[in-house]
């Protein structure tokens, strides 16, 4: 009996071929494919056209981001006065002397109370917020709009403003507090070492309460609404729709709002530069304050390089520590 000649199959088509009077699995023959052997220079001339596109942007990236970080590592490093041609290296002393900096330390313990204070009455009040207009009102278009106006108000104009209304001689809140008999003298928000934080608190509460009442707005409207119609039918009241239903559907909501809050809350500069300059001693001087403070009233910009990257750390850890929380919160 002549033997038949084995089939030759590829890798999806390997079943059995018989050869004579035996099965045998036939020897399979890896498909080569010869289009990714050009190299990198082959594949950027290839897509040009839209490396010409992404060209401005790694330029002024390269420029102003990448060249200015790689810049300020190297000033960290030095003595750099902005007025005296004298620029010594200094090795690690900027970092050491960051360490025992007592004034260093008391703008980062500002900079966590005002995060710990701003932050959590935003995010309450904007909750409060979103949950009223979002109700079937009249006007609420309008109150949506009047709410979110402080956040499109240049932040120097607000800071201004609110400076005029904790006025001692003529400033509203006394005035009010006095006719109501609240207190017996004009108190002085700004110029009180007790109460000068917590006015600038009280002003970025009132200027950033409208974004977190947005973004819980978008939150509450893609709730289903056949989970409240399940609710109401099985008996649940509004207090019990809120906790079992609103707040659990609005937690990745609450956690960008968290991220996005103590990141920026980190960086407070222009209420404090407006408001208080950092006073009275130093009850109002944050991170970042403390930093200008440094460069352009001190003009040493090697430790001012060093408070940076401090504040760098902070924002780096502080992320990553969100971030898990954000990973943790989808995974529920």
């Amino acid at each position: 009996m002549a033997t038949a000649r084995p089939l030759v199959r590829t890798e999806t088509d390997a079943a059995p071929v018989k050869t004579g009077v035996r099965w045998t699995r036939p020897r399979l023959r890896r498909k080569i494919r010869h289009g990714n052997r050009r190299g990198l220079p082959a594949r950027v001339w290839t897509e040009r056209s839209a490396y010409v596109f992404l060209l401005p942007g790694m330029l002024i990236f390269s420029v102003f981001t990448l060249a200015a970080l790689i810049f300020a590592v190297y000033l960290t490093f030095h003595r750099w006065s902005i007025i005296e041609p004298d620029r010594p290296f200094v090795g690690l002393d900027n970092y050491r002397d960051m360490i025992h900096d007592e004034r260093f330390t008391e703008s980062v313990l500002n900079t966590i109370y005002f995060s710990g204070a701003s932050v959590p009455l935003s995010m309450a009040i904007g909750l409060l917020l979103a949950l009223l207009v979002n109700l079937p009102l009249r006007l609420r278009g309008l109150f949506r709009a009047a709410f979110y106006l402080p956040v499109v108000t240049p932040f120097v104009v607000s800071a201004i403003l609110w400076k005029w209304l904790y006025n001692g001689d003529y400033g509203l809140f006394n005035h009010y507090l006095l006719q109501a008999h609240i207190i017996d003298a004009p108190l002085l928000w700004l110029s009180d070492k007790n109460l000068a934080m917590p006015a600038v608190i009280l002003m970025s509460v009132w200027a950033g309460t409208g974004f977190s009442m947005v973004v819980y707005l978008a939150g509450l409207q893609a709730i289903p609404d056949e989970l409240y119609e399940s609710a109401r039918m099985d008996g649940a009241g509004v207090w019990q729709r809120l906790r079992y239903i609103t707040i659990p559907m609005l937690r990745p909501t609450t956690l960008f709002l968290l991220v996005m809050g103590i990141i920026s809350s980190l960086q407070v500069f222009t209420q404090i530069f407006v408001m208080t300059s950092g006073g009275p001693v130093s009850r109002t001087t944050t991170m970042v304050y403390y930093m200008y403070l440094w460069a352009f009233k001190y003009f040493d910009m090697g430790y001012a390089s060093t408070l940076a990257f401090a504040l760098f750390l902070m924002l780096l850890v502080f992320t990553a520590l969100q971030l898990r929380l954000v990973r943790q919160g989808f995974e529920a």
